[in-house]
């Protein structure tokens, strides 16, 4: 499906929802870019760790800075603050990038404790896409489980994903983020961008 869609998103309004695998952050401000060059109007949502953070791939003022700056819009950062995306149904699409495992255990089994928990349950409320681009290091061993359920749960698409480094680290999962463009494209159509498991780089 890669190359033969159309990847224009003029008037789509995406929700992008970061959580906190910190070390991913740098490959998705890319894609962020992209989808805004592609017409999208884009909210951002952060979960708490994102939102409070300051780590060693980059200080909270400045990403949040920057984000705004791409986007237009204020960061979302309260749980109040994200739960009207349900009943005022103003988000066409959710993108979660990167997904944390930790966020894809609490979201499979309906906990709610973060705002970008709240975003993503408040969109399926709506029965409206939720796109996931997971990125975790326990994604072939505990979290399987949550992952293989929400990989069969209507209206969640999953950016198409790998081992990022099986021998070192074997259980780790990271999302291709140069495919979140065309998996929401695809997700808008109800449908899952192919293939999902991808080989090695």
């Amino acid at each position: 499906m890669q190359g033969t869609i159309n990847t224009r998103l003029d008037n789509i309004k995406i929700g992008v929802v970061i959580t906190g695998s910190h070390c991913t952050v740098g490959e998705v401000i890319p894609q962020i870019k992209r989808l805004h060059e592609a017409g999208a109007e884009l909210y951002p949502i952060f979960s708490y760790t994102t939102d409070q953070t300051d780590n060693r791939f980059y200080r909270v003022d400045d990403l949040k800075r920057e984000i705004q700056d791409i986007t237009g819009h204020g960061i979302i950062n309260s749980i109040v603050g994200a739960e009207p995306i349900g009943p005022q149904k103003y988000l066409d699409i959710v993108a979660v990038m990167p997904a944390t495992g930790n966020s894809i255990a609490k979201f499979a089994n309906g906990i709610v404790d973060t705002p970008a928990l709240m975003a993503m349950k408040a969109q399926l409320r709506n029965q409206r896409p939720v796109v996931i681009a997971i990125s975790t290091n326990d994604g072939l061993g505990i979290n399987a489980k949550n992952i293989g359920l929400l990989l069969n749960t209507k209206n969640i698409y999953f950016v198409p994903f790998r081992q990022d480094n099986p021998l070192e680290k074997c259980n780790s999962l990271q999302a291709d983020m140069t495919l979140v463009l065309d998996t929401i494209v695809a997700a808008l159509k109800g449908q899952q961008l192919q293939p999902v498991l991808l080989g090695p780089r």
